[in-house]
């Protein structure tokens, strides 16, 4: 770390990212939504908090121990994780969610169906859900443009940030 003693600054960058990120989330989804703005907050959605947190963090890394140094090739290679995570991982469990929703909502409609259990609530009963009527959450995963979105966000804290170091 440097002579000055900002290490807490590694602390407290990925929190404003998280922040900015969560703000501009809201302002998209507000200008998208109107007053339902609030109801789609969470996984999904431009831009992705999960790569501006981890981004925010592995440039202000290369800031501090420079851009050839190992801390930021780590950093690096944590962020990949993330991105990989947020448009594949997610993604993938938010299309099982679409499947899973409508083959619930068969079993609802169809009394003898393999789908519904002895109080013909369908899978999430089954399944021991405690809302077996609400519906899994589809939009879990991210779009490139919303990665990208996160990514510049990140860097963009970061470089705000790293002005004080």
């Amino acid at each position: 770390m440097n002579a000055y003693g900002n290490e807490w600054l590694f602390a407290i960058t990925p929190v404003a990212a998280w922040v900015a990120s969560g703000c501009i989330k809201y302002a998209v989804n507000r200008l998208r939504y109107g007053a339902e703005a609030r109801s789609h907050i969470g996984n999904g959605g431009f831009p992705s908090t999960h790569t501006a947190v981890i981004s925010s963090a592995a440039v202000l890394a290369g800031f501090e121990a420079g851009f050839g140094s190992p801390m930021f090739g780590l950093a690096v290679a944590v962020t990949m994780i993330v991105v990989i995570d947020a448009t594949g991982v997610r993604r993938a469990v938010g299309e099982a969610a679409v499947r899973i929703n409508a083959l619930s909502a068969a079993g609802r409609h169809r009394p003898h169906s393999v789908a519904a259990d002895e109080t013909g609530n369908g899978l999430g009963h089954s399944l021991g859900g405690e809302r077996p009527n609400r519906p899994l959450r589809e939009k879990q995963g991210h779009t490139r443009t919303e990665v990208l979105g996160g990514l510049a966000v990140g860097t963009l804290v970061a470089w705000c940030i790293s002005l004080w170091m």
